[in-house]
């Protein structure tokens, strides 16, 4: 019998609305936001119900192998099957600590709550750090830094490769050069593509398509 997880998301309109998933869609879904996230010049909108969802799975699992006498077949067969599984949940949170200290503060619609309060805490420790160290032994007039004007801004016009799940019509695509003209482009589902991350951006966000 195929366990079946529920997961909390939202609907076109903004509500909640209730989805039921397998482990192995979980992992799926944590994957693919992962590679988004890691591949992607901008930071993405935080999947914390996910992430919330395989913990509480994986604390399950946990129990269960605590519950199991020693030497049982069923051990064995979990433990092979979480040790050979590629993806580590613990990397999905690198990729969006790193990109957080490259974002302004005020740009908070992406993170989660607890991401903000790392990005605060980061921004007023790094700011700590250069006063103590650098910026009090230097002339009056140098020793105040804007570290939001210090922050590079995410390189939207970089390209991206990316692997299509939903068939997408009429794309509109910017011109290489002031010659060229827009043109549009139609993706179809399975076909892969290397293009300005600007031009698809909703289509990640969406789901439509996958960074790969």
């Amino acid at each position: 019998m195929t366990e079946e997880l529920n997961l909390m998301g939202h609907d076109s309109d903004g509500g909640s609305e209730e989805v039921v998933l397998t482990p192995a869609e979980l992992i799926e879904r944590l994957e693919q936001a992962w590679m988004n996230e890691k591949f992607a010049p901008d930071l993405l909108e935080s999947k914390p119900e996910i992430v919330e969802c395989v913990m509480e799975q994986l604390d399950h699992m946990e129990e269960n192998l605590r519950r199991a006498k020693k030497g049982d077949l069923k051990v064995t067969l979990v433990f092979k099957q979480q040790s050979s599984d590629p993806f580590q949940i613990e990397k999905f949170f690198p990729h969006i600590l790193e990109k957080e200290k490259t974002h302004h503060e005020g740009e908070p619609s992406s993170l989660s709550p607890e991401e903000f309060a790392f990005a605060k805490e980061y921004m007023a420790n790094t700011e700590t750090y250069l006063k103590n160290v650098a910026l009090r032994h230097m002339p009056p007039n140098l020793q105040k830094v804007d570290l939001l004007r210090s922050v590079p801004k995410p390189d939207l016009d970089s390209y991206v490769f990316l692997r299509v799940k939903e068939r997408q019509e009429n794309i509109m695509v910017e011109p290489e050069t002031d010659e060229q003209r827009d043109y549009v482009i139609d993706l179809e589902e399975g076909s892969q593509h290397l293009i300005r991350y600007k031009t698809i951006a909703p289509l990640v966000a969406s789901g439509a398509v996958q960074l790969i």
